[in-house]
Order: structure tokens, then sequence, then C-alpha cells
């Protein structure tokens, strides 16, 4: 028989060690069913709280998927309230930029569902940062757009 999960019922970890307005708890569902091509995170957001800053990816392409409650996305056209049921696509590159909070009272439960392709890139427009990711997925380097150098650098 193959592993099951459940999207409500999985025990989710403590999202404490972030700082306050992203302290959501969450669980990854991918590694419960067996999958790896995919992944699939569950967040539980209380109010004022975020999954992650702003920002877009290179190559990976996200679904949002709202399991209960109503919270805001930010994306490049503004911001907007969703609605349980709702399901959002964030392609790769600047068109996909978005952050997901929770500002009503209640708690939002959301599904964020990705390709899962190494290495990836991340760009935090807000604070002009880039992160990247190789192997198995841990975060390997982030640092300031500005410290970019020229192709060249140290070569010649």
């Amino acid at each position: 028989m193959r592993e099951v999960a459940n999207l409500y019922d999985a025990a989710r970890e403590p999202g404490s060690a972030h700082p306050p307005g992203y302290q959501a708890p969450f669980v990854r569902i991918g590694p419960l069913v067996g999958g790896s091509a995919l992944g699939l995170t569950v967040y539980e957001l209380g109010r004022g709280q975020s999954i992650c800053p702003y920002h877009y990816e290179y190559p990976a392409e996200e679904w949002l998927i709202v399991l209960e409650g109503t919270p805001v996305l930010r994306e490049p056209a503004g911001e907007s309230v969703l609605a349980p049921g709702d399901v959002v696509c964030f392609p790769a590159g600047p068109i996909g930029a978005h952050k997901v909070g929770n500002a009503s009272d209640g708690r939002a439960l959301v599904a964020v569902l990705s390709t899962k392709q190494r290495p990836a890139v991340a760009v935090y427009p807000d604070s002009d940062k880039i992160g990247i990711w190789a192997g198995d997925g841990d975060l390997e380097l982030i640092l300031p757009r500005a410290a970019a150098v020229d192709y060249w650098h140290g070569e010649t």
C-alpha cells in the first residue's frame, strides 16, 4: 500500500525559529508519501504571519492551494484576498512574484506545490537579494544583488 498523508492532520513543525511575521508552522508532505520530483508543503498562518518574503524563482513553478481561511496574496498586480478552494499558479520569473500572508483573525491553512529542479534561484525584490539552492535543496548561498561582479573578475 502507498504512503498516505492528510493535509489537515499531518503534524506541522513550529515556525518559531523564523523572525516575527514569518512564524508559520509547516509540514513537507513529499517525504511523507515518497515524493521526489514535486514538493508540497502545508503552512498554518496565524494573524500577521507570512510564509516567506516577496519573491520569485527560477526555474520552479509553484501553485498555491487555499485549504482554509482567507489569506492575502501579494503579486505584481497588487494584493487580493483568497478563499478556500482557490488555486493560483506562480510561473518562474518576475511574473510569478508572490507573498502569502494572513491579515484575518482566524488561521489560514495553505498548501504550496512546486517543481523541484536544482539548482534553483530565488530573487527577493524588496530586499534586493538572491538565494541559490543546489543539491538536495539546502540553501547554499544568499547575497545582496549589489555583490555581483563582472564575468571576468578574478580570471585575468
